[in-house]
């Protein structure tokens, strides 16, 4: 019974662990319009949640917002400086979200779109705002986050 009360929690953590990854954005995106194109960004393990011991960058968007598409092309280019530094997390408000995703909405959403936030490996919040943000910005708090 103990064999297996460990690798129940073992593969519990394994599970919490894993990131949004090979995340990409959709080629189709029109972003001069409010126009449905389909999902913003795509990739594996997309219902995943913050990580705890490690930054995280979380965005909120919505598929016909051409400022959420905007910010979701800031987001991919991060993810491309960034995987493996910082937890991903991509919350696409049209579609189903996970039980991991469902706790950072009622924390940090604030009914506006797009909206970010960037935790700190602590858990300190070092953003949390919605509207547009420049990915100069972004990449400076994320260095912050990740030390």
């Amino acid at each position: 019974m103990r064999v297996l009360s460990i690798v129940i929690v073992s593969l519990a953590s394994v599970l919490a662990a894993s990131a949004a990854d090979h995340l990409k954005l959709n080629p189709h995106l029109d972003y001069e319009t409010d126009s449905a194109d389909g999902p913003l960004i795509t990739g594996d393990h997309m219902d995943a949640g913050a990580a705890t011991g490690k930054a995280n960058y979380l965005i909120i968007y919505a598929e016909q917002c051409y400022n959420s598409k905007r910010q979701a092309r800031r987001t991919v280019s991060l993810y491309e400086k960034y995987k493996g530094r910082v937890n991903f997390v991509v919350v696409d408000l049209d579609q189903k979200r996970s039980a991991a995703q469902k706790p950072l909405i009622e924390k940090y959403y604030r009914g506006y779109i797009p909206h970010v936030v960037v935790l700190a490996r602590d858990g300190r919040e070092l953003y949390n705002d919605d509207g547009e943000v420049s990915e100069e910005k972004l990449a400076a708090l994320l260095d912050e986050a990740s030390r």
